[in-house]
């Protein structure tokens, strides 16, 4: 995908690179409000501490994985 993007003219890799950002951030919304309406949502700080330490937990085992 990287490929096909260097490919492209600057003012296409900018548009390219915009939608994507778009995209990822929507994503992003979209997860934060689910978990919000999913994860404990009478309780926010237990939701947030829980979303949190399964936050790190993910990030160690992709870490300890890939190491």
């Amino acid at each position: 995908m990287f490929d096909k993007i260097k490919n492209l003219e600057k003012h296409h890799q900018f548009l390219a690179s915009l939608i994507v950002g778009i995209g990822l951030v929507s994503l992003w919304r979209g997860i934060w409000g689910l978990m919000d309406l999913y994860i404990i949502p009478e309780n926010y700080l237990l939701s947030y501490v829980f979303s949190t330490v399964f936050g790190i937990v993910i990030l160690y085992l992709t870490h300890k994985q890939l190491s």
